[in-house]
């Protein structure tokens, strides 16, 4: 934000303070100098930086407020050259007759006002007004023009001037574009709009883009004699979505995107119409046209001075507080049964809505020089939330595991989202052009971990065993029923084998049961052995088609479905330009996080040796590890095989003398007496209860036997 010294001063009284008063009374309010520039004629410009949250310092007269509020000085009334100037009075034609107004949008438009002044000259700004505008480096154009650019600069509310002739059918509508409309901006240049984008046209054609630039064919020029006036104000979003998606900046856009109350309209617009009448002649037609929504009455916000004390650590007397907020104008009115204070918010403040927002401004204002330091400062030191402590934990575990961390986009292309997308769900796009072909938020994170393993493999990165990497991150969806599903995921990808070496279908296999290891030592790290010994691995048909059928399983942990991990198909992996046989999964990470701290069970030393027996049942192709487990398991519960202590997975075996579609499993079967120490025929009887029911429910066959 551009000001002059010279201009600033014209609205205090008095109005004599220097380029370095200025400067020192800026600063103690909070606003940072960026530079300033000595002026030929001896002014001083500022480059003051404004923050997101003050509009109402998008203008001379905020900050002049800001000023006077720090140097004891009194805030004027908007004047030109510094002296008030009395209104003109209004012609009676009446201005309905002379233009007709509709908005169609008052969502977007908020309110939108007209007035009209007939046979005005335009021509040449007076050089008060052309040294007021070039001071803060803005260009001359003609009288009306000028007078819009000044109504900005000194207020903060962008105007427009449109030649009335040239309106046709003397209307003025507020509106969306169609797709494709086509705007010629003032800049010269034809822009081609979007459906949804606000627009102020005629009866015929759009006139304006709201709140950003007006249209080139409604333009005063030196042939115009009858003026339409606008202010307005517009939905912040609407114009910052515009304004980025046509890269177009202005002043006028800058200070609607930070808001502009429709409540502050009335002022300038009166303002506006008056120096135009001063400057540039004409008659102002009576009363003003406006349509959109109700005002909003003012806003109300209780502070309590105990409040202020307990926040600042100081004691501001009432009297102090209800000077600083008169300076602010803010209207302060006692609360007589509790002491409180009930403050009016001016509409040019929509930042101040807490009452820890006026507490702000007492300390801005009060100065924060004055608000003593504790010569001592206690510091108490916590041990980290167990939420804290898990991620460390996640993230030690699959590093030490070798996988590398990594943070990807959020969108990826449509065709490689529909592959990773869930049965029964739909991918969720944006309509931005900015996003170019990536405009699908991510149904997997398994779609940004491929694409990284395709960076690694475009920068020929290897890694000895291969690459693995992980993110946590959010995943979206939508679900049948058009509702946005979103939550975070532990996504996992990692090598099947080292890349450039053939892989048969072993190795497959045995990458797959690699990440299901990976996945028990996490679950197992997280939340110990008590919370392992509920993790499962359900064979299950592949939820969507990025995974192999017949090479997936579903996760759970005790009645919670925890995820999912599997071999990745060959087309999901070509999308991405890929080759290599990977396996992916993803887990929840809140219920991950959630198992935190490790919890297990101590059991005493066996007091008795074990005895281990290796069993190798032939069993048809599409039997899984699960079915022999839950045998196992199932056999190990009741009283014939109660002695059986454990039993873990050795290896699968295929060859040409088992026959097609048949391998051999092998497992290790732990037994133990806890009374006595076992001989081996004494375990004879379980094992044979064990191969009878591999035989019946497996349809198993035992070589040799």
């Amino acid at each position: 934000m551009h000001i002059a010294a010279n201009w600033l001063n014209s609205y205090l009284e008095p109005g004599d303070l220097t380029p370095a008063q200025i400067e020192a009374a800026l600063i103690d309010a909070g606003f940072e100098i960026e530079s300033q520039e000595k002026l030929p004629d001896g002014d001083t410009r500022f480059d003051v930086a404004i923050t997101s949250n003050r509009g109402d310092a998008l203008s001379l007269v905020g900050l002049a407020r800001e000023a006077a509020a720090k140097t004891g000085r009194k805030l004027k009334s908007p004047g030109t050259g510094g002296k008030e100037k009395p209104e003109p009075t209004p012609v009676s034609e009446d201005i309905s007759a002379a233009i007709k107004l509709e908005n169609r949008v008052p969502q977007a438009c908020p309110l939108f006002t007209l007035r009209v002044i007939r046979g005005v000259k335009v021509g040449p700004s007076p050089s008060w007004l052309v040294r007021a505008l070039e001071s803060v480096g803005q260009r001359s154009i003609n009288n009306v023009v000028d007078i819009t650019n000044f109504i900005n600069f000194e207020l903060g509310n962008p105007c427009h001037a449109f030649d009335l002739k040239k309106l046709a059918g003397g209307a003025i509508v507020v509106r969306e574009a169609t797709e494709g409309e086509k705007l010629l901006t003032l800049d010269g240049k034809q822009r081609v709009l979007k459906a949804g984008e606000i627009v102020v046209a005629d009866a015929e054609r759009a006139q304006g883009l709201a709140g950003i630039m007006g249209g080139g064919d409604s333009e005063v020029s030196a042939s115009t004699t009858d003026v339409a006036l606008e202010v307005a104000t517009w939905d912040p979003v609407r114009v910052r979505s515009a304004a980025r998606r046509l890269q177009i900046r202005t002043d006028a856009s800058h200070r609607y995107e930070r808001f502009v109350d429709a409540r502050t309209l009335e002022q300038a617009s009166r303002r506006a119409a008056s120096l135009i009448v001063e400057v540039a002649g004409g008659q102002l037609l009576s009363g003003v046209i406006s349509a959109g929504l109700k005002l909003e009455a003012p806003r109300f916000v209780k502070l309590r001075p105990t409040r202020v004390s307990t926040i600042l650590g100081i004691e501001v007397p009432v009297s102090k507080i209800q000077s600083i907020f008169e300076q602010l104008e803010i209207k302060v009115v006692p609360d007589a049964s509790d002491g409180s204070l009930i403050c009016t918010i001016p509409a040019f403040r929509p930042d101040l809505t807490r009452e820890i927002d006026l507490i702000e401004e007492i300390a801005r204002q009060h100065g924060l020089d004055q608000i003593p330091l504790a010569p001592r400062l206690a510091v108490s030191v916590k041990r980290p939330q167990d939420r804290v402590r898990a991620r460390r934990e996640l993230s030690a575990v699959l590093g030490g595991l070798g996988f590398f961390e990594t943070v990807t986009f959020s969108f990826t292309r449509p065709e490689r989202a529909a592959a990773f997308v869930p049965a029964g769900l739909t991918t969720i796009g944006v309509d931005d052009d900015r996003r170019g072909e990536e405009p699908t938020l991510r149904p997997s994170l398994l779609t940004g971990l491929l694409a990284c393993r395709k960076a690694n493999l475009d920068g020929q990165v290897t890694n000895p065993g291969g690459i693995r990497l992980y993110e946590t991150a959010s995943v979206f969806a939508k679900s049948a029923d058009a509702n946005a599903v979103e939550h975070r995921s532990l996504g996992l990808l990692m090598d099947v084998a080292v890349a450039g070496k053939s892989v048969s279908l072993i190795e497959k296999q045995d990458g797959v049961r690699a990440l299901r290891g990976v996945i028990e030592t996490v679950v197992t790290s997280l939340g110990g052995t008590k919370a392992a010994s509920t993790l499962r691995f359900e064979p299950a048909p592949a939820i969507s088609a990025a995974f192999e059928p017949g090479a997936f399983a579903m996760v759970h942990l005790g009645e919670t479905k925890l995820g999912h991990f599997g071999l990745l198909a060959a087309p999901a992996i070509k999308s991405f330009g890929l080759e290599q046989p990977l396996a992916g999964g993803e887990l929840l990470v809140d219920a991950l996080l959630a198992l935190y701290p490790p919890r297990g069970s101590i059991t005493p030393l066996p007091a008795f040796p074990s005895v281990e027996r290796d069993l190798s049942p032939v069993v048809a192709e599409s039997t899984t590890w699960a079915d022999v487990s839950r045998l196992v398991q199932g056999v190990g519960s009741s009283n014939e095989g109660k002695r059986i202590e454990s039993f873990r997975f050795i290896g699968t075996y295929r060859g040409k003398q088992l026959g097609e579609g048949k391998k051999s499993v092998t497992l290790r079967v732990v037994f133990r007496d806890p009374a006595k120490t076992l001989r081996h025929e004494e375990v004879d009887p379980e094992v044979n209860v064990l191969m009878d029911r591999m035989k019946s429910d497996l349809h198993a066959e035992f070589r040799g036997v």
